[in-house]
């Protein structure tokens, strides 16, 4: 058994895109892999009900024109559409994402962590949600099969935002500034939406050297 620790954020593009490459990677491997989710937070500063797009987000934090936010846009959607997603910028309401990762942890422990991470990718990216609220995150929650009482009680509790805070604690003892960053087996690091052929090769160094070991 291979154990691969994936940090990434909600509101990372990259993140999905890369979990698409990854995943493509899984299909082709011919061994079991054990996937976890880890809480990285790209901005935690941005407020829950962010007054603007997306582009009038990059163009606040980065300081770039809205040509440069557009042609940004254009490029990450048309590399997502490449693995088959539909990303919709003018749809996404950007947010702060604490309590999205804290759900996560949450799902991780009732055994849905994988279903819930899709899902939230989904509905930020495509389908408008507002993944900043406890209310909307608990819907998510009980569409794949968590009780929504349950989830919303701990967002409302933050009964796991310690755990999003060791995950954040451990990125930085590892060196990780940027997401989505993927750790083989402890060993081996991997760093943004590599191509699916580069998760491969990587599973299968693993794999010899464990066979080999």
């Amino acid at each position: 058994m291979i154990k691969v620790d994936i940090w990434s954020d909600v509101q990372c593009p990259w993140c999905y895109i890369g979990k698409r490459k990854f995943e493509a990677a899984l299909e082709e491997f011919d061994g079991e892999v054990e996937v976890e989710y880890h809480s990285f937070e790209l901005a935690p500063d941005t407020p829950v009900d962010f007054d603007g797009s997306t582009a009038d987000y990059l163009m606040k934090r980065r300081g770039l024109g809205a040509g440069q936010v557009a042609q940004m846009l254009a490029r990450v959607t048309s590399i997502a559409e490449g693995v088959g997603l539909d990303f919709r910028f003018d749809d996404v309401h950007q947010t702060n994402t604490v309590k999205a990762h804290e759900l996560l942890h949450f799902a991780k422990a009732h055994g849905r962590q994988l279903e819930l991470a899709e899902r939230l990718f989904k509905a930020y990216f495509t389908e408008g949600h507002h993944v900043g609220r406890s209310e909307e995150l608990a819907d998510l929650a009980a569409e794949v099969g968590l009780d929504r009482a349950e989830a919303l009680a701990a967002l409302e509790a933050h009964t796991y935002l310690a755990a999003v805070k060791a995950d954040m604690a451990q990125a930085q003892e590892y060196g990780i500034n940027a997401v989505p960053f993927f750790v083989f087996d402890g060993t081996y690091g991997v760093s943004g939406a590599q191509e699916a052929s580069t998760f491969a090769s990587v599973l299968a160094q693993v794999r010899d050297e464990k066979v080999t070991a």
